[in-house]
């Protein structure tokens, strides 16, 4: 029996969320139809990917690995019905500027894609911090650059956000908070916390947390995602991170769930910046082109005048 899509995505769906009833509520469908495609993958396969128990669906080594090749079965028919036609012939070269956890966890898919639309186009890429990215810009150094948008200060800098990741909170998978109805930051104060410094991230937390009254108990300041990731799973800690680099597994193989926290936690922004004297040329429109088509943005013209971009006090973190 050849294995089908729906297969794949009933399996990635009980892999992260742990359990066949969280499965079938997330992807719209009956418990027995998530039991039957697990259990039919595999058979189709020869491999038993889940150990069953009383607290959920735990991966088996084979299911570890098979969750890997899902992911990029499932990115690739994504990539095949999202194909971006080119109007026409762009040539020349494009020098973009991008953030630490832009290029890390946002741009290398889309990267590949434009080489593929735009086969003329010379992408020259920098990763550089926030402040010289909008120096640059301004002195001409880089042409356009993709940001955390809430981030961008300097009022001469013209920005349009593509999209929004929310913040959760990250548990370690076996975490007493994943048997609470509600979880607060009153909760998350009481824990040791992983505070993630990269892109302005720790400036990003401090701004929500000093609207409440309480405060992180801050017990290790790291500017690695992998690093976050890896220490709230083995239990030493919780973090409020962003869904845009959240990974269920460490580096070591252990879990880490996510909680939506009671209070409003902000967003985190990604997009395009530019200088707002800056004239665009043919291979800026077609990289603007392609991320308003990849994230269903009107074609529309960009008001580049301060009162169409306000930029918000607080910065907006990596996580």
């Amino acid at each position: 029996m050849p294995i089908s899509l729906r297969q794949i995505r009933y399996f990635v769906a009980t892999a992260e969320l742990g359990q066949i009833s969280q499965a079938a509520v997330e992807l719209s469908i009956s418990q027995s139809a998530v039991t039957t495609a697990v259990r039919e993958l595999e058979r189709t396969v020869n491999l038993q990917l889940f150990e069953r128990s009383s607290s959920g669906m735990e991966l088996t080594p084979a299911g570890r690995e098979f969750l890997f090749h899902a992911y990029e079965i499932l990115q690739k028919v994504h990539e095949a019905t999202h194909l971006t036609v080119p109007s026409g012939n762009v040539e020349g070269r494009l020098v973009v500027a991008a953030t630490y956890t832009v290029i890390g966890y946002f741009l290398p898919d889309h990267l590949q894609r434009l080489q593929r639309a735009f086969p003329g186009l010379d992408i020259q890429l920098h990763e550089v911090n926030r402040e010289a990215i909008e120096e640059g810009l301004l002195d001409e150094r880089y042409d356009i650059a993709v940001v955390l948008t809430s981030n961008v200060r300097d009022p001469q800098i013209a920005s349009e956000t593509m999209m929004s990741s929310t913040r959760r909170l990250w548990v370690p998978s076996r975490h007493p908070f994943r048997k609470k109805a509600r979880v607060g930051l009153a909760d998350v104060a009481r824990e040791p916390y992983i505070m993630l410094t990269v892109d302005e991230a720790a400036n990003t937390s401090l701004s929500y947390w000093s609207t409440s009254h309480y405060s992180p108990n801050v017990k290790l300041r790291t500017s690695s995602v992998e690093a976050v990731r890896s220490m709230v799973a083995s239990g030493q800690g919780v973090a409020i991170l962003s869904d845009m680099v959240y990974r269920p597994w460490s580096l070591e193989g252990q879990r880490l769930e996510t909680i939506v926290l009671q209070e409003p936690i902000p967003a985190m922004n990604v997009g395009l910046a530019w200088a707002r004297h800056a004239r665009f040329n043919k291979a800026m429109e077609a990289f603007r082109a392609y991320f308003r088509q990849a994230f269903h943005i009107p074609q529309m013209r960009t008001d580049t005048s301060p009162a169409a971009h306000p930029h918000p006090a607080k910065t907006d973190g990596a996580g």
